[in-house]
């Protein structure tokens, strides 16, 4: 019977969980650009900088993947304390980061197990937090990753952005769309499907736009909460993400004071812009 080694959980910065699960990730950075000024996401910017940044400057930021580089230098460190990794990485629809995780692994496949998480954000954060709890029950690698493959297609990540402006400036939305779409008050509701970033709808107003990811949520059987839950927020401030809350009590019911909330980083922020609030769950089967 093959020895089932200790089981260590790698994801990339675009990554957002809970502090308690984030402490317990092995996280590789990808990189923020403003301009000509680089930073490592997570490292030499934080959420609270990036989109004080976002905010005040007039160029739009860039991120890049991660590099198999700097997923081959964890991968020693693994192999060096005699364990195995599940690497969860951001969906490969919206980086190369997962193309990186994958030629950094391919001498020590064996060891090292690559998902493609299909999601990102806090959808991706659930994923790497059920990740946790199996490997804490004794799993294997390859079992996790199994699993993981087996979930990802349930994740549900509902979000509803705040303003137009960053999806104008980001060139996912005409000038003349944009204004009128801020002269009428609309909010877009937004998912992932296939792994890509993927239109749900419009509302006119946040409240509307809450009450809509409401309805969504519901019709598709509510929020589950036998599996990991998680709300997100961009910007400086989580003000929206209670408001959201507040408005839309029915989903929550009984586990309303257990939810946990994670700003969400740049990958996601640089085009959602502040005031964007999301809700990550794995459906049921």
């Amino acid at each position: 019977m093959s020895k089932v080694r200790p089981v260590r959980i790698i994801v990339d910065s675009s990554c957002d969980a809970a502090p308690e699960v984030r402490a317990r990730l092995r996280v590789v950075p990808l990189r923020v650009r403003f301009g000509n000024d680089e930073y490592i996401d997570g490292v030499t910017i934080t959420h609270h900088e990036f989109y004080y940044m976002l905010t005040t400057r007039q160029d739009l930021p860039t991120t890049s993947q991660a590099n198999p580089a700097a997923f081959a230098s964890v991968y020693d460190e693994v192999l060096a304390a005699d364990e195995d990794a599940v690497v969860l990485t951001i969906s490969s629809a919206l980086s190369g980061t997962y193309q990186s995780a994958v030629i950094a692994a391919s001498d020590v496949s064996d060891r090292i197990h690559v998902v493609n998480s299909k999601t990102v954000a806090i959808g991706t954060g659930i994923l790497a937090e059920h990740a946790l709890s199996l490997a804490d029950a004794g799993r294997s690698a390859a079992d996790i990753a199994a699993e993981l493959n087996r979930l990802r297609d349930r994740v549900r990540l509902l979000a509803v952005v705040d303003t137009l402006e960053y999806l104008k400036r980001g060139g996912r939305l005409s000038r003349t769309a944009a204004l009128a779409g801020t002269v009428l008050g609309i909010k877009p509701l937004l998912t992932l499907r296939d792994g890509a970033v993927d239109m749900l709808g419009k509302a006119r107003g946040s409240r509307q736009g809450y009450a809509a990811i409401q309805k969504i949520a519901t019709d598709m059987g509510g929020v589950n909460f036998d599996l990991p839950v998680m709300l997100g927020y961009t910007g400086q401030s989580d003000e929206a993400l209670w408001q959201f809350v507040s408005c839309t009590r029915a989903l929550w019911g009984e586990h309303r004071d257990e939810l946990r909330a994670s700003p969400i980083g740049s990958v996601v922020g640089t085009h959602a812009g502040p005031g964007a609030v999301a809700v990550a769950y794995i459906e049921r089967e």
